[in-house]
């Protein structure tokens, strides 16, 4: 199979992947996440970004430097949450495209449970620390001035 129909497939299909922060399920098909997690298709996910080049939202210049300098920090801009992965597994997988969707890896309002994601899962990237639960990242939304810590 070459890899543009190989890459064409995996935007289709849901990935189970120690991210940056947590397990996590990401995804180009944003109805896939939702009938995973449960929820209206309406209501956005976090794209998360291989780069800042990748990146196509104008970032206010009073934000640029702490954007660039975040780890483990997703950022709410126009109603719209965006995280970029820099060094890990999660971040080598992502170059291969423009964005992901990404959401947490657990069954709506319980804690992460591998067979759940495993049985949810259409592939499973996994290095040799496995998959494990950490924190989840920071969100904070960037005003034209200022910025709002939401958790």
């Amino acid at each position: 199979m070459s890899n543009s129909r190989l890459f064409k497939r995996l935007r289709e299909q849901v990935s189970l992947i120690q991210s940056d922060t947590t397990v996590g399920f990401v995804s180009q098909n944003h109805e896939a996440l939702a009938q995973i997690k449960e929820r209206d298709t309406s209501k956005p996910f976090v794209k998360v970004y291989p780069s800042f080049k990748a990146l196509n939202q104008r970032i206010p210049i009073t934000h640029k430097r702490c954007v660039r300098r975040s780890l483990k920090k997703t950022f709410v801009l126009n109603n719209q949450a965006f995280r970029v992965i820099k060094d890990s597994t999660h971040q080598k997988f992502l170059s291969n495209f423009k964005f992901m969707y990404s959401t947490s890896a657990n069954e709506k309002g319980k804690p992460y449970k591998r067979s759940f994601c495993e049985a949810k899962a259409d592939i499973i990237i996994e290095d040799i620390h496995s998959l494990h639960v950490e924190n989840s990242s920071q969100i904070i939304r960037l005003h034209k001035t200022k910025k709002e810590r939401l958790r």
